[in-house]
């Protein structure tokens, strides 16, 4: 008896899922409506559903072409037109038309690619015209613009309408959706175009067959790309009860709040995030591993990397920054994995390098530092030096040895000019930090901010006195130089040119062109000359 009773059970839990079933498949293939279940934050109401890439490509429109924004709306870029009128409403950074590629090519290369949930609104025609019936005589709505059909008794899972009558836009997540719909548009027409940040074409073009050969895919997997479902949130542009004017403010204040709470990373976060890139995946395992970067009893227990800043305050114990040593890494090593970096002339993206690929970059890294932190200066550190005493410029408070080691723009070019001179001119590591060691031993690092220093107007601005990250690769091109690396005349010629450029300054008080030579006099620029090699 008792085994007839729960078999009854089990097969009338069968029947109710198999109704259950063909009650779905029936509403879910029709096209005019979506399976929503409620959410409730605060007084806002919502509907999560999930959607394909094709639907939310082709239905959802952007934030700016909401009829709110129409007098002010630019269709070339998808922008709103900033102006006295529209600059209180809106908060959110422009769209960035150069990502679109780069988003598409994601979806379609990268195996584990995931966009979070979109956040959208749905709106109807009567919403913009006052004389609808759907609008009170107090000018309130009558109705909310969301037609939910619940399918449960606690009204929370049902059916949303979202047939023709009705349009969608995204609040939260635009880029996502310029990033689905370039896809959506390589799968149909087999090409993309790349455009700038105004979205005004470059001239270049990605096309699937250029996908297809480099990450070697294959045609019918990348059109599956386009069934493939994301999240999205609903919200109501207008609920019962409200004015135009009430409505207007409710998802104005949504679309900015949602988009000041999404802070953007740091340069320094975005590397430590980064599992995509070969040089920033090695660059902070080099950070946490290697005696010169990592924390220590002799920093008394400091950082030596600023892992979230691009930038070195002058109080600042730290040597580099998570930035400036991916930057460091992919100086020395992209001649040596030129496939690591992003295809630009292709404009196409990169993947992970494989494991062994990682650790060969890895050791390759390891050596180059191990090298740096025997030069004299890295090893001053050693005996209780602060990194803050060895960078500052004697005219700041508590004064420095202004020694550009101690400075991200020398460390990376330093790092670029080593990347060429082993992978491209073939010289031997050992040889080139033996001149280095005694050009450092000589000073020839330090004091950059002084006209002796083959560094002053370079990569030091006098005028300015402050650092100038614009002559780093003429100061990559002089280490190569010095270091021997250079060998053809007209090329020595070009850089002793450049160096007598970087150092002619003018004149405040008769508005005329000086040029400094390495005693501190002026001269004219042909008497500048070019050190010796080391």
């Amino acid at each position: 008896m008792e085994q007839d009773i729960t078999h009854q059970i089990l097969q009338q839990e069968t029947e109710e899922k198999q109704a259950l079933a063909l009650l779905l498949d029936r509403h879910l293939s029709r096209q005019d409506q979506i399976i929503v279940q409620k959410t409730q934050m605060g007084t806002t109401q919502g509907y999560i559903a999930s959607v394909s890439l094709e639907w939310l490509a082709s239905r959802v429109r952007f934030a700016s072409q909401l009829p709110l924004f129409q007098q002010k709306y630019d269709p070339i870029t998808d922008n709103i037109i900033r102006d006295a009128e529209t600059v209180e409403e809106l908060q959110q950074r422009p769209l960035d038309w150069s990502r679109q590629s780069h988003l598409a090519q994601y979806l379609g290369v990268v195996n584990n690619h995931k966009f979070p949930p979109i956040l959208v609104v749905i709106s109807s025609e009567w919403v913009n015209n006052p004389n609808a019936t759907e609008w009170g005589s107090d000018r309130r709505a009558l109705v909310s613009v969301d037609d939910f059909t619940p399918l449960d008794g606690q009204n929370t899972l049902g059916l949303l309408n979202i047939n023709s009558e009705f349009s969608i836009f995204a609040l939260d997540g635009q880029h996502r959706l310029m990033g689905i719909q370039g896809l959506m548009e390589l799968l149909k027409t087999g090409r993309l175009e790349v455009y700038n940040k105004y979205k005004k074409p470059t001239g270049n073009t990605i096309t699937t067959q250029d996908l297809i050969e480099e990450y070697n895919l294959n045609s019918p997997d990348l059109q599956k790309l386009s069934q493939e479902k994301i999240g999205i949130e609903i919200i109501p542009a207008v609920v019962i009860g409200e004015t135009y004017e009430e409505a207007r403010r409710r998802v104005r204040s949504i679309f900015v709040h949602v988009n000041r709470m999404a802070i953007s990373l740091s340069k320094g976060q975005l590397v430590l995030l980064n599992e995509d890139d070969g040089f920033a995946i090695i660059s902070r395992r080099l950070a946490i591993t290697h005696p010169l970067l990592k924390d220590s009893d002799e920093n008394d227990g400091n950082p030596r990397v600023n892992w979230d800043s691009a930038t070195i305050s002058s109080k600042a114990t730290v040597l580099t920054t998570l930035q400036a040593l991916q930057d460091m890494a992919e100086g020395y090593l992209g001649d040596k994995f030129i496939h690591w970096k992003n295809k630009d002339k292709k404009n196409l993206i990169a993947l992970r390098p494989d494991d062994e690929e990682l650790e060969e970059g890895l050791d390759a890294l390891q050596e180059v530092f191990d090298y740096l932190a025997e030069l004299p200066s890295y090893k001053r550190l050693e005996k209780g030096v602060k990194t803050f005493e060895l960078r500052r410029f004697s005219h700041e408070q508590g004064g420095g040895e202004a020694n550009m080691l101690f400075r991200p723009v020398g460390q990376i070019a330093l790092m670029q000019g080593l990347g060429f001179l082993v992978f491209r001119r073939e010289l031997d590591l050992k040889i080139i930090f033996k001149k280095l060691n005694q050009f450092d031993a000589n000073g020839g690092f330090s004091g950059i901010e002084n006209s002796n220093s083959l560094w002053y107007g370079i990569l030091y601005d006098p005028m300015k006195k402050r650092i100038q990250v614009s002559g780093r690769k003429l100061a990559t091109r002089l280490l190569i130089y010095i270091l021997g690396g250079v060998d053809n005349e007209l090329e020595i010629a070009e850089i002793r040119k450049a160096l007598a450029e970087a150092r002619t300054i003018k004149d405040a008080a008769t508005n005329e062109e000086k040029t400094i030579d390495f005693h501190g006099k002026f001269v004219k620029p042909r008497q500048v000359g070019l050190p010796d090699m080391l």
